[in-house]
């Protein structure tokens, strides 16, 4: 199950044998049902999670006790609340399977550990962060200022992937529209 990281990882950097197994050695592999918490709003984020399979959402919970999916993240993408695992502080967010996954997790610690033995790994990992961000930022820019339908058929074409994959509810929260809506947009749709 580790293959899928490494591919990844080995499109920005030749990763040596014995990197790979030391990089093994600190990681563990684990499947998460839909609906699972991986990470509780108000706890500290103290895992890294690459996605092998699966779909995990960001997702808060607004004034008015509403779900609200800031982002959806899936197939060879790392997923944690950044600010709460890199300053320690607590998560705002929480971070949740949106379908069955199978996901790679760097507890904190052992990952600073591999950071200590492997240092070329940290800026790996920095420069796909980095990477990741500017992407999710350009995607969801995408859809400001344009109404829900356009919201929609923008998300079917940016996210297809996903779009197959998840609830009609969290495409709705994402688009930040009522289900009830997102059922009118698909039925008149040309």
């Amino acid at each position: 199950m580790f293959e899928p990281l490494f591919n990844y990882l080995e499109l920005f950097q030749k990763i040596p044998l014995q990197d790979k197994e030391a990089i093994c050695q600190n990681i563990e592999c684990k499947k998460v049902k839909e609906g699972e918490i991986l990470l509780q709003e108000g706890k500290l984020a103290k895992e890294l999670l690459f996605i092998c399979k699966g779909v995990l959402k960001i997702v808060s919970i607004s004034d008015k006790g509403n779900e609200v999916i800031h982002f959806f993240l899936s197939e060879n993408q790392f997923c944690t609340i950044l600010k709460s695992f890199t300053e320690s502080t607590v998560s705002t967010d929480s971070i949740q399977a949106a379908c069955d996954s199978e996901i790679i997790v760097f507890q904190k610690d052992r990952l600073h550990a591999l950071y200590n033995t492997l240092p070329y790994f940290k800026n790996l990992l920095d420069n796909i962060t980095k990477q990741a961000l500017l992407n999710k930022i350009t995607l969801r820019n995408s859809y400001i200022g344009e109404d829900a339908t356009t919201r929609y058929q923008k998300f079917i074409v940016q996210q297809s992937n996903i779009a197959l994959r998840v609830s009609q509810t969290d495409i709705a929260s994402y688009l930040g529209i009522t289900k009830q809506s997102l059922s009118r947009i698909k039925k008149n749709k040309p």
